[in-house]
């Protein structure tokens, strides 16, 4: 059986295709079979106060085509001009790996992946914003 299984922690919630749902008193594991679902660990979630910063913003607006609050139609052009605004800051060879494949995966609507690589970028982000400041 293939598909992507979930290793939940007790009392851990997750949401599935627009449904919350939470793991009871035991770590337990999920398959989710069915293709393309749109799945969300709330613990990685980011709070629209928290989408305070470039990548930040880019991730949320992939979390919202994986809620189901925007459709993947209008995240679509968004989602790739962020990516191509932080490609213009994010230059080292990681970076732009991680970008090109968050590309690639809202092209082929696979936002899950797109938010993986993107979440990624968070501690680089963090680091250059730190120097900023310093």
């Amino acid at each position: 059986m293939s598909g992507l299984v979930l290793k939940l922690s007790p009392k851990e919630r997750v949401l599935i295709n627009g449904a919350v749902i939470e793991n009871g008193d035991r770590r337990s594991r999920l398959s989710i079979v069915t293709p393309n679902a749109n799945i969300l660990r709330l613990r990685d979630a980011i709070h629209p106060e928290d989408a305070n910063t470039p990548v930040r913003r880019v991730c949320y607006i992939a979390q919202l085509v994986l809620s189901g609050d925007v459709t993947k139609d209008d995240a679509h052009l968004q989602l790739l001009r962020g990516i191509e605004q932080l490609s213009q800051v994010f230059t080292d060879p990681d970076s732009r790996d991680l970008l090109s494949l968050a590309t690639s995966a809202v092209l082929e609507d696979q936002h899950y992946l797109a938010l993986k690589q993107l979440r990624a970028l968070l501690p680089r982000e963090e680091r250059l914003l730190g120097a900023r400041l310093s």
